[in-house]
């Protein structure tokens, strides 16, 4: 993990959609797009757009099944994210 790809993440993160969708996806193992649609409250053009950026990014998964895309949480991607901002905030307490 790096600065720059920390810092794309986080951008992503502001969204206040896309953290209901990753809190969504945090509790379950795979979200259909159709569910995540009704969940979200937006138009499916705009959740295209938020999916299409965090795939990108690596921190949601996609599977296509169909006409219907299937989505689930990149743990490791998230848990290294969150490593490397926090990690020098543990090492003071050594």
């Amino acid at each position: 993990m790096d600065i720059a790809k920390t810092q794309k993440i986080l951008e992503i993160l502001s969204d206040l959609n896309r953290i209901k969708i990753i809190k969504e996806l945090s509790g379950n193992k795979e979200i259909c797009a159709c569910k995540l649609l009704k969940l979200v409250d937006c138009k499916q053009a705009t959740l295209s757009h938020h999916m299409k950026l965090m795939v990108n990014e690596g921190i949601v998964n996609a599977r296509k099944d169909g006409k219907w895309v299937h989505y689930s949480l990149n743990k490791k991607e998230l848990r290294d994210v969150f490593k490397y901002i926090v990690s020098p905030l543990a090492q003071e307490n050594k």
